[in-house]
């Protein structure tokens, strides 16, 4: 790990799995049918799946098509948050997660492009990628257990339901359709 990964992971608070697991929990509790948060949990847990996809590949080339895999899911989910539910964040005087939130899947984003330039069978990758997942775990209890809920707290329903169909629209720009339900079978059969 490069002395930013070790800095970065120093001051990152690491929560417990039963602390996940109850996050998600109580996200799941609030969710709707096909709302913006529960396509959010969902989106969530295909970016656990794909990370684990990568760290299970036993050769290059799946490790690549596993990692390629995860950077398109990360990057439409992310993309979607930022263009949507970011703002409604800060309309809903929650400027301060906005900011961490942007500030997050910056950082994330920057950590992949990273991770694309080391041999995916080393043990710098696999540190890279394991730093990259705990931080997008920390990032998505963060938004499970309180950001999200909050959101959805002190959002009027007439503007969850544009949440909602924008949020969709924005993360099918990026990852298609086809993608969609290419990551969606993946999640749900394991691989």
């Amino acid at each position: 790990m490069s002395m930013l990964d070790i800095i970065a992971a120093a001051v990152t608070p690491t929560e417990s799995d039963q602390a996940r697991r109850e996050a998600r929990s109580k996200a799941q509790a609030v969710a709707g049918a096909n709302d913006w948060l529960s396509m959010v949990l969902d989106h969530h847990m295909q970016v656990e799946a794909a990370f684990g996809a990568v760290k299970a590949a036993r050769d290059i080339r799946s490790r690549v098509a596993a990692q390629k895999r995860l950077g398109i899911v990360l990057t439409g989910h992310s993309n979607a948050e930022e263009s949507v539910l970011y703002p409604a964040l800060a309309r809903a005087d929650e400027k301060g997660h906005a900011g961490t939130a942007y500030s997050e899947q910056a950082a994330a984003k920057t950590q992949m492009a990273a991770l694309e330039n080391l041999d995916p069978m080393s043990a710098e990758y696999a540190d890279k990628l394991e730093h990259i997942r705990g931080a997008v775990a920390h990032h998505m209890y963060e938004e499970e257990g309180t950001w999200f809920l909050e959101l959805q707290q002190k959002t009027p329903a007439a503007e969850q339901a544009k949440l909602t169909q924008r949020y969709k629209e924005e993360f099918d720009r990026y990852v298609g359709s086809e993608a969609r339900e290419e990551s969606n079978r993946a999640y749900k059969s394991g691989t």
